[in-house]
């Protein structure tokens, strides 16, 4: 099954076991994490419905792109100015495509209830002074 997220800007056609780089995402290697904005999915040449799925992330390792050179020139003027700029990206291992699982309540402890709160023993009123 494959999917077409869309994360920073650009679109990525992703299938469990895929790896990727895209823009930053904040987070640490090893931290999971879901993509949620799905444009598109699919199971060979069929195509199915984007609701309640979800695509589910690994974190491999956040580092930063090739340097690129930004040269800017005006013959005849002398003006040259050169920069340099390197993309910070995060790579990541796509786990599963797949509908949203809800695991929290499946192996979720049943809630213990709360003990019985203990009764306020009741003020005795004051009597009225008589002047």
């Amino acid at each position: 099954m494959f999917a077409i997220v869309r994360t920073g800007g650009k679109q990525y056609r992703v299938a469990a076991g895929d790896k990727i780089a895209v823009e930053k995402l904040s987070g640490e290697a090893g931290d999971k994490i879901s993509l949620g904005d799905i444009l598109l999915a699919g199971d060979g040449d069929k195509v199915q419905d984007v609701n309640g799925l979800t695509v589910s992330a690994e974190i491999i390792a956040q580092e930063r792109g090739e340097k690129v050179i930004v040269f800017k020139k005006r013959r005849r003027h002398n003006y040259r100015r050169k920069q340099g700029h390197r993309q910070s990206l995060t790579l990541l291992r796509i786990l599963a495509v797949g509908k949203e699982e809800k695991k929290a309540a499946a192996t979720a402890a049943p809630a213990k209830e709360a003990a019985p709160k203990k009764a306020a023993a009741p003020k005795k009123a004051a009597a009225p002074k008589e002047a």
